[in-house]
């Protein structure tokens, strides 16, 4: 993770800091036992829920599941990465970073880097120059105006003009002595199909910076200012712009939604500035393209609520429709573990009254009716529900349509509590009986995930109540976490093979990859995983507060084994894979008739052993 950061500087950055003082900079906490607990800085919330542990060095939200070592949360907190947070650590403690002589073709990325970084610059300062300044930006200004852009939004968002003609950007860097190419790499400017040179990329249109995280201009967006086509026109991607990672707006909002708990997410730039215009400005946009996982990542980093607004029209329908799927997998799997329930996820659709976009309703009925109709925007699947309603009407072939259509989300819903509520309100929405909706979810039950989604992998400890199955396998991995004198005892029974729920199985595996053989190598083990489900799993297991002896763990895990070698042989494992191949559920069938097979391969084994030893 470090780079060319020598490893023995991390530790020494970790062991110069203690991770209490850190997070008490952002967040009040007060003792409580040997830890201390303190409201969540990363989730709006009254109870707290957020605790840190002075003598493992880590923190962990039980409510949201965040949780990881000093350089996780500074990155969370700061929206930077993990070299930019240990840099910001070692200043703090003191520690002094020898940088390890990187490659020459790291050297050669890295200047290249920082020249884009700098062209970028000078090329937003160019297009405000002709914005502000020139004749020839008069009839962008007047469009702003006209728009409602004041200017100061003007000067916050750095907004520019590109003027008219071929190479007025060219021949303003060129007399800074930059190449022509190195505009080409930035995405300035764009070869002739005929003869050489390059032309600017971006003409007549008025420019929108685009920003990363840490405020450095990384491309631009221009809009023409009449009705020519394309309206709207991205920078391509370079080596300091990749789309799919970047929202517009969000080095401006992201101690907004912190605060606020929540973030709304629309599509278009003049959309973003006017909601910020009003004072909403825990809101980002995407970049002329569908919201990305990473995205989705992103502001899970800042906000728990999410709010996606969309346009009335058949084409903000489709948009709606498409990021549903890719919320459903990306942000509910990311952020929980599960395979969902609304109320978990938090995410919402608020589709505006039909001829308006966020601009144009805020413009019309002003801030205050916005915030009514989010604060009763629908959730995903009431939304699902109402789209399929207009869809399909409710004659007697449509109810069936909405029930096929809706199916596969009421069945994917963990939480028996929330699957029944949504069967009710399915129920009288159509005007259906619910044990014939009931029956129809149970023929195509959990293995049928929602479009988009696979069997996922269990929610962290802590996160939410787990049944027994779930339970005792958190149990076996935070035993190796905080009682690792049991580890030898663990590899030589395979237990770690006994694990079916693949997150924790991965937990498992990573403490063995580590060697682990201390509590004390906590944070050096959560240094070496990436953030995300596995890092906040292993964070909530150790975390928890066991009274662990040898003679406990030993008759735990022979009960663990005893417990799990009479299920995957005996009856019950029969049992399962009938129950499969009446459901006709392939994938479940194979994965039950693989895992006998591996247990009779380990039995076989076994006794082969014993033999041995006689």
């Amino acid at each position: 993770m470090a780079g060319h950061i020598p490893e023995d500087k991390i530790t020494e950055i970790r062991h110069a800091l203690d991770i209490v003082e850190v997070i008490a900079e952002s967040v009040v906490l007060k003792k409580s036992g040997k830890n201390f607990s303190g409201l969540c800085p990363f989730h709006a919330e009254k109870t707290p829920s957020f605790t840190v542990s002075p003598d493992k060095q880590i923190y962990h939200c039980f409510g949201c599941g965040a949780g990881g070592d000093i350089f996780s949360f500074v990155m969370k907190r700061d929206g930077v990465g993990f070299g930019e947070a240990l840099r910001s650590l070692a200043a703090r403690g003191g520690v002094e970073i020898p940088e390890r002589s990187l490659s020459p073709r790291a050297q050669r990325q890295m200047s290249e880097k920082a020249t884009l970084f700098e062209l970028n610059r000078l090329a937003a300062d160019f297009f405000r120059q002709a914005l502000l300044q020139q004749a020839a930006g008069k009839p962008a200004m007047d469009y702003l105006t006209r728009r409602g852009v004041t200017r100061q939004s003007i000067d916050q968002f750095g907004l520019g003009y590109a003027p008219k003609g071929w190479d007025f950007l060219l021949g303003h860097i060129g007399r800074k002595k930059f190449a022509p190419g190195l505009l080409e790499k930035a995405g300035l400017a764009i070869p002739r199909r005929e003869g050489s040179g390059f032309y600017d990329r971006f003409r007549d249109r008025i420019i929108f910076p685009i920003h990363d995280e840490s405020a450095r201009v990384v491309g631009f967006g221009g809009r023409v200012l009449d009705n020519s086509t394309p309206k709207y026109l991205n920078s391509p991607e370079t080596l300091v712009y990749t789309k799919r990672r970047v929202l517009y707006g969000l080095d401006r909002a992201k101690d907004a939604c912190r605060t606020a708990g929540s973030v709304f997410i629309v599509e278009g730039y003049l959309d973003l500035i006017a909601l910020h215009q009003n004072g909403v400005n825990h809101a980002v946009a995407t970049l002329g393209t569908a919201l990305t996982p990473e995205q989705i990542r992103m502001l899970t980093r800042y906000a728990g609520r999410m709010v996606l607004v969309y346009d009335s029209d058949e084409a903000g329908i489709r948009s709606a429709r498409r990021c549903i799927d890719l919320f459903w997998k990306e942000h509910v799997d990311f952020r929980r573990g599960d395979v969902y329930c609304e109320e978990r996820a938090d995410t919402h659709i608020l589709v505006l009254p039909e001829g308006h976009d966020p601009d144009s309703f805020l413009m019309a009925y002003g801030v205050d009716a916005f915030r009514r109709l989010a604060q009763n925007a629908p959730g995903v699947i009431t939304f699902l529900m109402e789209q399929a309603v207009q869809q399909h009407g409710l004659s007697t072939e449509g109810k069936i349509r909405i029930v096929s259509e809706l199916q596969p989300y009421l069945s994917a819903i963990n939480d028996s509590v929330a699957r029944a509520l949504y069967v009710k309100q399915l129920a009288e929405r159509i005007g259906l009986d619910e044990t014939a909706i009931l029956e129809r979810i149970k023929t195509r039950a959990k293995p049928m995930a929602a479009p988009g989604l696979g069997v996922q992998a269990p929610a962290a400890a802590g996160r939410r109540s787990a049944g027994t199955h779930e339970q005792v396998e958190q149990q076996v991995i935070a035993m190796m976490l905080q009682f690792p004198e049991m580890i030898p005892e663990i590899v030589k029974s395979n237990a770690l093979e006994y694990v079916s729920l693949p997150l924790l199985k991965s937990a498992g595996e990573s403490i063995l990859r580590h060697r682990f053989q201390s509590p004390e190598q906590l944070p050096e083990l959560l240094a070496n995983i990436e953030e995300g489900a596995l890092k906040e799993t292993l964070v909530a297991l150790a975390m928890t507060d066991e009274s662990w002896t040898h003679k406990g763990c030993s008759a735990f895990l022979r009960r663990f084994m005893e417990t799990r070698q009479k299920q995957v042989s005996g009856p019950s494992m029969q049992a399962a894979i009938e129950a499969a191949e009446r459901e006709h559920n392939e994938a479940e069938v194979m994965r039950l008739l693989n895992e006998k097979q591996k247990m009779a391969v380990r039995r076989e084994k076994q006794k082969m052993s014993a033999l041995r030893q006689k």
